[in-house]
């Protein structure tokens, strides 16, 4: 009788072949045991009492279970330790991206405060700008008006003898000079007859080259050393020859005041 083919029994190592052998013979003997017709008490007791033969492949059985065993507690190892990397792999990924995510958070904050710190830093420097150009703008604008107000109140003096004299003490009394109306009035009558192009030609002066000129008969070198800032250099403008002469007078006698004749 041709023994049957059982599928993949080719494929199994020698061990298991020896294990289902084994068993199969354990089950043909139930079986055996099983269909024995109904006997006498003494036959059963006979049949009962047969000695067990020890089974060859029990201890392969036992190996190939506690393989078994061995090889689902290492699957399921395998499976935990595969778990484990998934679950350690997944939270060092979720780590990188919360990593990434505050550099990034980080990055975009440190921008936008580098963006803000310009934008302030250009505001405070336009408006130290515009602050700079509205002071200087204010301080045009106020010397402007000081001197249109300075203009408007400066007087206008007449171009004659009166006019001279005070627009002269006028002068004299913002530079700290003495004089009086009176003191400067007799002493050019005396000296030029109110005449502010009168020359002496004839005196020691004449004779020595610089003539006396003016309403005050100043010679040349007494009107270049103490003409008066602000004045002509004209020794025949009537303010700056009058303004030169009580200069000279005031650092000579005290004051043109002090003057009664020639000097």
């Amino acid at each position: 009788m041709p023994v049957p083919r059982i599928p993949g029994y080719s494929r199994l190592t020698k061990t298991h072949k020896f294990s289902a052998a084994g068993i199969a013979a354990a089950g043909a003997a139930a079986l055996a045991f099983a269909v024995v017709p109904g006997q006498a008490d003494g036959q059963a007791t006979a049949v009962k009492e047969l000695p067990a033969k020890p089974v060859a492949w029990s201890h392969q059985a036992l190996d190939h279970q506690a393989q078994h065993e061995s090889l689902v507690q290492q699957s399921e190892l395998a499976s935990q330790q595969a778990k484990e990397e998934a679950a350690a792999k997944k939270a060092a990924e979720e780590a990188a991206k919360k990593k990434a995510a505050e550099e990034a958070a980080k990055k975009k904050a440190a921008e936008e405060a580098a963006k803000k710190k310009a934008a302030d830093e250009a505001a405070a420097k336009k408006a130290a700008e515009e602050k700079a150009a509205k002071e200087k703008a204010d301080k045009e604008r106020a010397a402007k008006e000081a001197a249109s107000r300075a203009a408007a109140r400066k007087p206008v003096y007449a171009n004659n003898l009166d006019g001279w004299i005070k627009e002269s003490l006028a002068i004299m009394k913002e530079k700290g000079i003495p004089g009086s109306y009176n003191g400067i009035y007799r002493n050019l009558m005396r000296e030029s007859s109110g005449n502010p192009r009168a020359i002496n030609l004839w005196d020691i002066n004449a004779q020595n080259g610089i003539p006396s000129k003016g309403l005050l008969q100043v010679i040349d070198p007494t009107f270049k050393a103490y003409h008066v800032e602000g004045t002509s250099w004209d020794i025949y403008d009537p303010v700056a020859n009058i303004t030169a002469a009580c200069n000279y007078a005031y650092h000579r006698y005290g004051s043109m005041d002090n003057v009664n004749g020639p000097y």
